[in-house]
């Protein structure tokens, strides 16, 4: 989780919000009240927030346009 929280600079909190959401990758249970995340799973989140803020950027640039 620590690495998580570092590699997304979000709180352990946000990152179980948006698990409870669905909207973070599924953790990896280890035992009993210790989880892990696939490194490559949250590169991939990151790079999709990255081209969705993109995508919204060139939209709302089309629409200012």
């Amino acid at each position: 989780m620590k690495t998580a929280c570092t590699l997304t600079s979000l709180s352990r909190t946000m990152i179980n919000r948006y698990r409870a959401e669905g909207r973070f990758p599924a953790a990896v249970p280890l035992g009993d009240k210790r989880i892990a995340f696939v490194k490559a799973e949250v590169s991939e989140w990151i790079a999709s927030r990255i081209a969705a803020r993109a995508a919204n950027d060139n939209t709302s640039r089309a629409v200012a346009a």
